[in-house]
């Protein structure tokens, strides 16, 4: 017996003059503010001057919408080629049809790109980012139920989701009869609710297992995906929405499976410390105290030029290394370079000068 009754929107776009807002894309925008934001705190704890998450961003989501986009094509061809399909609406990624995987993988790459500008181990931007990811994909779903697409099956839980005949001929807007807005006669499942739970709940796991267990070489990430990939395995299930199947059971169900599976060779046989970084040019000594007679040559402008500009390149240290670095300004001799600063890739910073903020990271356990 249904007792509470989700409603839905019955309009996801508005316009501004002829600029249409889409909730979709503003579910999606937020989304990437709050897997950004979550990153610029983990990558700063870690050691990383302020604001390179922007550096990342710019590179990362234009190749995780397109990677998204390709998946989807893939995935689902059949409306947009063959004889029924319309190519030209492959390119209207507004009204739905990015697929995460595509996303991560697509992101992936423009990550592995602005990690070889910024010189920093793409291993260190990955676990930053692993809670943060599901944030944003919790706040994306809500785009769904905007659209009133990717419900799930009919339902007699004590919940269920209005879902409103979406009017072709005028998009965006439920179909209104008599003043009134159209439903479906059953409610269903609130899939995309469910995942946003469900993702929120990833989010909370992974950031507290890391601080826990201070994961490093990408373990953090790939928790991240098996836990997703655990939820979304079932969740797909109940969805009803036109998709392709392999042996009668949709294709993101099986890819959910293999992923999980490939993520969790990664997280058991991976092993390494959470990696912490420092300037690849830090200085390994105390600067020498200039003479009383040199006082007034010291060119103080040039000396705060220099602590404003980002590092070109990082390299990996211990925890008691970079400790020290942030408490002192010097980098401590080790007897054995840790095996992780190999990964430092000298080259130059992309983008604008920031504060000296990053001379300023406290260090922490947590993150």
């Amino acid at each position: 017996m249904n007792i509470a009754a989700i409603p839905s929107p019955t309009t996801s776009v508005w316009h501004l003059g002829p600029l249409p807002i889409r909730a979709y894309a503003l579910c999606i925008i937020l989304g990437m503010v709050a897997a950004t934001l979550i990153m610029e705190h983990r990558l700063r704890r870690r050691g990383v001057a302020p604001w390179t998450s922007l550096d990342i961003v710019v590179w990362a989501v234009p190749f995780g919408i397109i990677g998204a986009r390709i998946y989807h094509l893939i995935t689902s061809p059949q409306d947009y080629f063959g004889a029924d399909g319309d190519p030209i609406r492959a390119f209207y990624i507004w009204e739905g049809g990015l697929g995460i995987w595509g996303a991560v993988g697509g992101g992936a790459v423009g990550a592995w790109i602005a990690a070889r500008q910024i010189g920093l181990p793409l291993t260190v931007i990955a676990d930053a980012l692993a809670p943060g990811l599901p944030v944003a994909q919790a706040i994306g779903r809500f785009g769904n139920w905007f659209n009133n697409e990717l419900y799930g099956k009919v339902t007699t839980l004590p919940w269920g989701l209005e879902v409103h005949e979406m009017d072709s001929a005028n998009p965006g807007h439920a179909t209104v009869i008599d003043g009134e807005p159209v439903t479906k006669p059953e409610l269903y499942h609130p899939t995309f609710a469910y995942e946003a739970i469900w993702n929120l709940g990833v989010a909370g796991l992974v950031w507290l297992l890391d601080r826990k267990f201070k994961f490093g070489k990408g373990r953090a990430f790939a928790l991240y995906v098996m836990a997703y990939t655990a939820g979304r395995a079932w969740i797909e299930m109940l969805r009803v929405d036109e998709a392709n199947t392999f042996f009668g059971v949709r294709v993101n169900v099986f890819v959910s499976f293999v992923i999980f599976a490939a993520a969790t060779v990664y997280f058991v046989v991976k092993r390494g410390p959470r990696e912490y970084v420092v300037p690849i040019d830090a200085p390994t000594t105390a600067p020498e105290p200039a003479a009383e007679s040199d006082i007034s040559s010291v060119d103080v402008a040039a000396d705060e030029d220099t602590a404003r500009k980002p590092p070109v390149a990082y390299q990996v240290v211990s925890l008691e290394r970079f400790r020290e670095y942030q408490k002192t300004g010097v980098l401590p001799p080790a007897d054995a370079e840790p095996e992780a600063d190999a990964d430092a890739v000298p080259a130059s910073v992309g983008g604008s000068e920031d504060s000296d903020e990053a001379g300023t990271t406290r260090p922490a356990d947590d993150n």
